[in-house]
């Protein structure tokens, strides 16, 4: 039994790696569920992108996503509303007169005070206009998390420029002038501003010479600092996130939209989620992103009516319908699993798949329409109409309002008609499956033919463990054991990635960083290194002395 469900989720796995999303509908009448044929037996397509768009859109201004895939995909204008306070830390006081970074927690910026401590907090005396970065944007790494911020500012990505972030900061605010962006968001341990014009927009609250916690010996220094820069990240872990940027999500600009960056869908092929991103990418698909991003920023574009969609509030009302189910369902499936393999009783897992059931009830209940109802031991297809109604539960009014809808709104709406499909088309097979197995005590249908429950237990948990694989949503990434009161559940971030030593990689113009990052750490630590560098896994660590090493 082991062996064939290994088979199984092996198999389905494979076909489930990643999808290209459907063009968005151009016309205002049309959507992507216009049309379907509401077969519960057809699988997503491979290259498709919709559940990818979703995700990462679910996980804006989130720190823990976007932390898990430091890769961003998404360009987002926004602003920052009047009276918000930011954060530099400096060795002097000096307003700068030059582009700076700013932090929008004081916790992250009291770590660039260093020596004389002099700690500047801005207000926002009006709505200042930014571009945000998803992703850890901010981290100085190869592989991917600077791409979208260089074909902004050079047309191209530059992996030799990775630590050149005075170049970066000033050509992006160069280039920003044309639109009137006062600053970039971006996101390393905590957000950060890259703030153009320290005398545009912004006023001095306080620029307060502080006691320094770099310096003394009885001073908590760096290991205080990190750790607590690394709590101020987590208060922004996930929904809502990082309020006090406000997106426009009507004028998004996503590197998942094929069609904008088609060339991207072959390089991703076959490749894990944390290897996307954007190196290879066709100069035309350079070219089209930029044009459609300079339309959205100069006004050319249309924008919606003052009734417009709040795609953030829905895409998080679908995510919170199905994030906690599917996984109690999961973990349902998997003990049941567990006792088969270990000889459980008839009874026991007749009980155990009823109780699966219920589940799947439970979800399915707003749509299970009272005429649906089986016809034979072998076709689910009576269960298609309970399938649709649960698909287009949340867009079906929206889908028929598309007139003046942005190209960015379309691909929200194809990218949520995709996901939700998805996810009902797969709950309403296994129920519907239930259904044929007598195992519905609502329904209270007899079984139609022979049931095998081991077998369509192991079938479940197959579907189960697929779909949740393919919408890898990072809510479902965790400590567990989960941590105690005096810990912190950490998702290694940029730049902590070692231990016992907490310093980052070296990068010539940041006062961070060692001169010779191959010396600077021991063999033993080589490996803890890389794998937190490649894939960032969750542990728990102390948030009171002695602190773990990060």
């Amino acid at each position: 039994m082991k062996l064939c469900l290994q088979a199984l989720l092996t198999t389905c796995i494979a076909h489930a790696i990643q999808i290209p999303l459907r063009p968005p509908p151009d016309s205002a009448e049309s959507s992507t569920f216009e049309h379907k044929a509401w077969d519960l037996n057809k699988i997503p397509d491979p290259d498709s992108t919709g559940h990818l768009i979703f995700d990462t859109v679910a996980s804006l201004l989130q720190h823990w996503p976007n932390t898990r895939y430091r890769n961003g995909h998404n360009i987002v204008p926004g602003l920052v509303p009047p009276g918000t306070l930011l954060y530099h830390g400096r060795r002097d006081n000096v307003i700068p007169s030059v582009p700076e970074w700013v932090a929008t927690d004081p916790e992250h910026s009291l770590l660039f005070c260093r020596e004389d401590c002099w700690h500047l907090t801005l207000v926002t005396a009006r709505p200042l206009k930014v571009l945000y970065f998803d992703g850890s944007s901010a981290a100085k790494m190869e592989g991917g998390p600077m791409d979208s911020q260089d074909i902004v500012a050079w047309g191209k990505i530059k992996p030799d420029w990775t630590f050149s972030e005075r170049r970066r900061i000033e050509d992006l605010c160069e280039w920003g002038k044309m639109f009137d962006l006062d600053g970039f968001v971006r996101m390393e341990m905590d957000f950060e501003i890259m703030l153009c014009d320290f005398s545009a927009g912004v006023e001095v609250a306080s620029f307060l010479n502080l006691t320094s916690k770099m310096t003394g010996k009885d001073r908590p220094g760096l290991d205080t600092l990190s750790v607590e820069v690394i709590v101020a990240g987590s208060w922004h872990n996930f929904y809502p996130g990082e309020t006090r940027i406000v997106l426009d999500l009507s004028r998004l600009v996503s590197f998942y939209d094929t069609t904008l960056s088609p060339s991207l869908v072959r390089k991703r092929r076959g490749q894990e989620r944390w290897q996307h991103r954007l190196e290879g990418m066709a100069e035309s698909d350079v070219h089209s992103v930029m044009q459609r991003l300079k339309n959205v920023l100069d006004g050319s574009a249309p924008y919606p009516s003052a009734n417009r969609i709040d795609w953030a509030t829905l895409v998080k009302v679908v995510v919170t319908r199905f994030s906690d189910r599917l996984d109690l369902v999961r973990r349902v499936l998997n003990t049941t699993n567990s006792q088969i393999e270990v000889g459980l009783g008839d009874s026991k897992l007749s009980e155990r798949a009823k109780q699966a059931q219920r589940h799947f009830s439970t979800i399915l209940g707003p749509y299970t329409l009272a005429s649906a109802t089986p016809s034979n031991a072998s076709d689910v297809s009576w269960a298609s109409p309970v399938y649709r109604e649960c698909s287009v539960a949340h867009t079906s009014y929206i889908a028929r309002q598309q007139h003046g809808f942005t190209h960015s709104e379309r691909l929200l709406l194809a990218a949520i008609e995709d996901t939700s499909g998805e996810i009902c088309r797969v709950i309403t097979k296994m129920w519907a499956k239930g259904v044929l197995a007598g195992l519905d005590s609502q329904l209270e249908y007899p079984p139609l033919g022979n049931v095998d429950l081991s077998a369509l237990v192991t079938e479940w948990t197959v579907s189960v463990t697929t779909l949740m694989e393919w919408l890898d949503w990072s809510l479902w990434v965790r400590c567990n054991p989960a941590c105690s009161f005096d810990e912190l559940c950490y998702l290694p971030t940029w730049p902590f990635f070692r231990s016992p030593r907490r310093r980052p990689p070296p990068g010539p113009g940041h006062e961070l960083y060692q001169s010779d990052r191959r010396t600077a750490y021991a063999d033993e630590e080589h490996n803890n290194f890389e794998e937190d560098w490649e894939v960032p896994k969750p542990k728990c660590v102390r948030r009171l002395e002695p602190y773990t090493s990060l």
